[in-house]
């Protein structure tokens, strides 16, 4: 089906040919029928690389346009992150070329100032992510109660992110589920999602484009088992027998990242990477960067590369073997957007290989298996060094030298006390500080004493005389309890036996310790002895 083909506003249309768009994708065609031809809320599962964007996008613009309900409304799209966030806003500038809708980015990391002059001049399509919206919307500048449409854009990876909160809030502000259109995206309709779609949308159809599809038809995938020692050398070969124009190597680990990252730039490759700490700016720069083809290697965490989106992406290398099933599908199909055919190339050592098993079922495929040999292994330049991340966030390497250095020798081992650095005037200083120490000192003394003194007659006169301490019963026994308190109260190192006898004594004779015996069947009889008394009772006490 071509776009051509869709009754649509005669300026969307102008703007679909100035982005390149001719024929519609699955995911697109399913979005069209059912938010615009049938009115529906919809939830897709999505993954992204299958135009999800001009999906939601071009329904946003049409019902802005075209539907009376709508024309006095605004759109609020909602995006986990700030790179997703500005793509988002670009795709819809450049869709929305000839469309009389201003189309505002909002979030965090960027100063305020220029944010609000734009929230001055007026918007009509607010892009953002949850934390800064919310702090526009507290302060009066955003009027959720305008929203008339809401597009809720991997929806997965914000509740991960822990923003399910701010939507929730940003919820109660707008109008009810059954006065605006919503569209939620996401990578998985799991329980979350879908809860959260029956709560806040109105009766929605759900969409879904497997990712399975996405993976097998698009992707051509490799897999090498190599030990954890061996990664970076098997990096650098790889690198050299593929030569990609541009490549995208994802890491479990910002630190991680980091450190293959400096590594690679220690062998001759220019090189940066991308993660959550990283000044806004120098994100930026770096994602400007790859875009342009400026930079041709990049090193990011998979949660840092969300919204990133790089046309013709040559190679996707999966350095550390990602935990999550879905993580497999969404980092590969980085390299096979739209239609397009790409590679994957993963490295699977035996810290991650364990979770292979659950990505080939997911995949319903086994992935093609490569072995190296000792030609595939290149010379690691950076061998015997040490990366650690920078504090100061400025994304300076700090690099160590493996080999052993000389130690140092104490004050207490040579005998000898280190030097002291003379100041001047110290002894005529310290003397001076010393005097009016002394004096402030005895002012205080002699205030100190009139007062306890005073407050000694008074309390003499006004107070009936205290009982001693020895003379006290209720204070011994008071002492005597806390005293056997803290003898019995059982420690980390306690047996079951001094742990049982501290309940018993805590809350009474009738503590009832007692425990079922268990009689070993056939297909417990090794694993039975092995429960301890102290598991027994751990047991007891959860019931």
């Amino acid at each position: 089906m071509k776009f051509t083909d869709r009754e649509l506003h005669e300026n969307i249309h102008k703007g679909i040919e100035k982005a390149g768009f001719s024929h519609c994708l699955p995911v697109q065609i399913q979005t069209f029928e059912q938010a615009l031809d049938n009115n529906k809320d919809v939830c897709v599962q999505s993954q992204t690389g299958t135009g999800k964007t001009a999906a939601f996008l071009i329904p946003v613009f049409q019902l802005l346009l075209t539907h009376d309900s709508f024309k006095k409304k605004k759109a609020l799209i909602v995006a986990p992150t700030r790179e997703l966030a500005i793509q988002i806003t670009k795709e819809a500038e450049l869709l929305g070329s000839f469309l009389d809708l201003r189309v505002g980015c909002f979030y965090g990391g960027d100063g305020f100032t220029k944010q609000e002059a734009l929230l001055k001049k007026g918007v009509d399509i607010f892009v953002g992510t949850p934390g800064r919206l919310l702090d526009f919307s507290q302060q009066g500048k955003i009027d959720l109660k305008q929203i008339g449409i809401l597009i809720i854009d991997e929806a997965d990876r914000l509740f991960d992110m822990g923003f399910l909160p701010d939507i929730r809030r940003m919820l109660r502000k707008m109008p009810p589920y059954n006065k605006r259109r919503t569209m939620l995206f996401s990578a998985t309709l799991d329980s979350r999602v879908k809860e959260l779609a029956w709560e806040h949308m109105h009766d929605p159809v759900e969409i879904e484009i497997t990712p399975e599809q996405v993976t097998v038809e698009s992707v051509s995938q490799e897999l090498y088992h190599v030990e954890q020692t061996e990664k970076m050398r098997l990096l650098l070969g790889i690198l050299k027998k593929e030569k990609p124009e541009n490549v995208l190597i994802f890491t479990n680990t910002k630190h991680m990242a980091f450190e293959v990252s400096q590594r690679l730039i220690r062998n001759g490759f220019d090189c940066q990477y991308i993660m959550g700490d990283l000044p806004q700016k120098k994100r930026l720069h770096v994602i400007e960067g790859i875009k342009s083809g400026k930079m041709k290697y990049l090193v990011a965490t998979e949660v840092a590369a969300r919204g990133l989106h790089i046309d013709d992406l040559d190679l996707v290398i999966n350095y550390d073997l990602p935990a999550e099933r879905e993580s497999y599908v969404h980092r590969i199909g980085r390299t096979a957007r739209a239609g397009k055919s790409g590679k994957a190339i993963t490295l699977a050592c035996e810290q991650y290989v364990y979770g292979l098993e659950a990505i080939e079922a997911y995949t319903d495929m086994k992935i093609p298996v490569v072995w190296a040999d000792e030609t595939m292994l290149e010379k690691d330049m950076s061998e015997g060094m040490t990366f650690r991340m920078p504090r100061n966030g400025k994304g300076l390497s700090q690099e160590k030298d493996s080999r052993p250095q000389p130690k140092r020798q104490s004050s207490s081992a040579t005998g000898k006390r280190p030097p002291q650095k003379k100041t001047r005037h110290t002894s005529k200083t310290s003397d001076t500080r010393g005097k009016a120490a002394s004096k402030i000192s005895n002012a205080r003394g002699k205030a100190a004493s009139k007062t306890s003194g005073a407050r000694g007659k008074s309390a003499s006169k006004k107070r009936p005389e205290r009982a001693k301490y020895s003379g006290s019963p209720g204070r011994q026994q008071e002492k005597k309890q806390s005293h056997q308190q803290n003898i019995s109260r059982p420690g980390r190192n306690s047996s079951p036996e001094e742990r049982i006898a501290y309940y018993k004594e805590k809350y009474g004779d009738n503590f009832d310790a007692s425990l079922p015996t268990v009689t070993p069947t056939i297909e417990n009889q090794e694993t039975a002895p092995k429960k301890t008394l102290f598991k027994k009772f751990i047991d007891f006490l959860a019931k």
